[in-house]
């Protein structure tokens, strides 16, 4: 059964605050295993908490991760070094973006192996937007080039933070063929 962990972003997100709940609702009722937890020191979402965290939440090859922001960066570096199904990426990342709180993450602290991103996982699917008052619109795209996702910039979404994302569940149930 294809198991998909929701990972909120930094600065205090939890797994019930934006679209989350709205996504997990949406893909149970498709009959998919949903784990969407608060993460542990969710204010810097440091790297070396949240990877083993991913891990002990029991991921394989069965396994799509969506992360948003701060969460999509874990994802990516998640998949560095293990094999996943698949990851949904929203409002990602890849350097620090000169900023302090993301700098303390330790996910900018090493070069991104963009191969091995994309080899240990099936597909990769990305969500941004050009008016994300967070995330430059690069970082997105430079993303993109460098693991081929597919690609979905949707105008006037900023960061990502309604309390709905049909387009992400559509995307995800046609990918999996629900």
């Amino acid at each position: 059964m294809t198991k998909v962990i929701l990972i909120h972003g930094n600065g205090g997100g939890d797994a019930y605050g934006g679209w989350l709940p709205y996504v997990a609702e949406r893909l149970e009722e498709l009959g998919l295993e949903v784990i969407s937890k608060s993460f542990p020191d969710a204010v810097k979402a440091r790297q070396s908490i949240w990877l083993p965290y991913i891990e002990s939440l029991g991921t394989d090859e069965d396994t799509v991760i969506v992360g948003h922001s701060s969460g999509a960066v874990a994802a990516l570096r998640y998949a560095e070094g293990h094999h996943i199904l698949g990851s949904v990426l929203v409002s990602a990342c890849y350097t620090d973006l000169g900023d302090a709180s993301e700098k303390v993450s330790g996910y900018y602290d090493h070069p991104w192996d963009w191969d091995a991103i994309r080899h240990n996982q099936r597909w990769i699917i990305q969500f941004a937007s050009p008016n994300d008052p967070y995330i430059p619109i690069q970082e997105a795209r430079y993303i993109q080039k460098h693991v081929r996702s597919k690609y979905h910039e949707l105008a006037g979404r900023g960061h990502f933070m309604d309390n709905s994302f049909p387009e992400l569940v559509k995307v995800l149930r046609t990918q999996l063929d629900l």
